[in-house]
């Protein structure tokens, strides 16, 4: 799985790694919606560290994640985005919408 999620203390961390494409998004959106259902987050945390490629579909997913986490009243960051992906998010112009640090 192209995700790796941590709970602790009703902070959700979720560790995306490899290519964020049309193939993996679904399974990173599904994993990251399971989860704040499961944990109902204060915070989630979005690392994009081990992220290798992103399309159009990290634009999704993040703006899934970012909706979700207003449904159970919680924030949301994104940390260590690669500049390839950074690229992508500033052209869709996310940092309006979602914190990243």
């Amino acid at each position: 799985m192209p995700v790796i999620c941590k709970e602790e203390k009703r902070r959700l961390m979720a560790l995306v790694t490899g290519e964020l494409d049309h193939h993996g998004a679904r399974a990173v959106m599904e994993e990251l919606d399971r989860r704040i259902d499961e944990t109902q987050p204060q915070e989630l945390t979005v690392d994009l560290g081990g992220l290798t490629f992103t399309d159009s579909s990290g634009i999704a997913v993040l703006l899934r994640a970012h909706r979700r986490m207003g449904q159970v009243q919680g924030a949301m960051r994104v940390v260590r985005t690669p500049d390839q992906a950074g690229k992508v998010f500033q052209a869709a112009g996310l940092e309006r919408i979602i914190r990243f640090e």
